[in-house]
């Protein structure tokens, strides 16, 4: 039986306006590494590069575009993201985004209580 991953994700409609929503990717248990026994695993999905972030504290910026489809992973302290229409969110350690707004007017965001470490996964 499949089973699904949620994650957040943040693109821009057709009008321009940045959203938050949900992306699914589908799970199967497959041997990844035998002998360990099976575990969840999606299908691979290409990347391009790999990024350490460190958000210094106090970091704010204003509005911009996602530069590439690109997945955000926070590692430590807590980001918060804001879309063109408002909408707020706040990512924590272990929260994941995929960022898809490469058009539009973009998102904004600040460093919370201090620096933020994350990483950056740029997609094909």
């Amino acid at each position: 039986m499949a089973k699904t991953l949620r994650c957040m994700r943040l693109y821009a409609d057709s009008d321009g306006e940045s959203h938050f929503g949900d992306i699914e990717f589908e799970m199967t248990p497959v041997e990844f590494a035998p002998p360990a026994p099976a575990l969840d695993v999606s299908e691979s999905i290409g990347t391009k590069a790999l990024s350490w972030m460190r958000f210094p504290e106090g970091w704010h910026n204003s509005a911009h575009v996602s530069p590439r489809r690109q997945v955000f992973l926070v590692l430590s302290g807590e980001i918060e993201v804001w879309t063109s229409t408002g909408d707020t969110r706040t990512f924590k350690p272990g929260d994941h985004l995929v960022g898809e707004d490469t058009t539009g007017k973009g998102h904004g965001a600040r460093a919370l209580n201090g620096e933020v470490l994350a990483v950056m996964i740029s997609l094909e």
